[in-house]
């Protein structure tokens, strides 16, 4: 059986963020006086009095910038939450946020859509990656929440 690995929020985007996010605003830093909030640096909720930001995130405009590609029309940015300073990862490995229904979105190399699929149970994660990933041109899956469509985090073919 093939293993998912979930990527993160990297450490040097996270400073970048932080500094000024993907639609060019500095980061405004918050405590999180009720913890829960999922944050995309370390693929956790957060814990009450936290440090914490909302800020706006482009995973598939800095993908292509790291592999010369143009998502196009896809595009896109949201709101993500993250740690206010330095954060560690994540602390294992398993997938994180599946304890809701999630949207499965299926891109090309390119950043373009190619599907998505409703994923309503933590034991259907493992099915969906393997279905996804056998559509040719599949190489990454986003999974997204459903009540507001944002991007948790996502997975590479390989």
């Amino acid at each position: 059986m093939t293993t998912y690995t979930a990527r993160p929020i990297p450490p040097t985007v996270l400073k970048e963020l932080l500094d000024s996010d993907d639609a060019g605003r500095p980061a405004a830093p918050l405590t999180d006086p009720e913890g829960g909030a999922p944050l995309r640096c370390c693929l956790r909720r957060s814990e009450p009095g936290e440090r914490i930001a909302l800020v706006s995130y482009a995973p598939l405009r800095r993908r292509a910038a790291e592999t010369g590609t143009d998502p196009g029309a896809y595009d896109e940015q949201g709101p993500v939450f993250v740690h206010a300073g330095d954060c560690a990862g994540p602390a294992g490995g398993e997938l994180p946020f599946t304890n809701a229904h999630r949207v499965l979105r299926r891109y090309s190399a390119e950043g373009h859509i190619l599907g998505g699929e409703l994923v309503e149970t933590p034991d259907a994660f493992q099915q969906a990656f393997a279905a996804a990933f056998t559509e040719p041109g599949v190489c990454l899956v986003q999974v997204r929440a459903v009540e507001y469509g944002c991007f948790l985090y996502e997975v590479e073919r390989g």
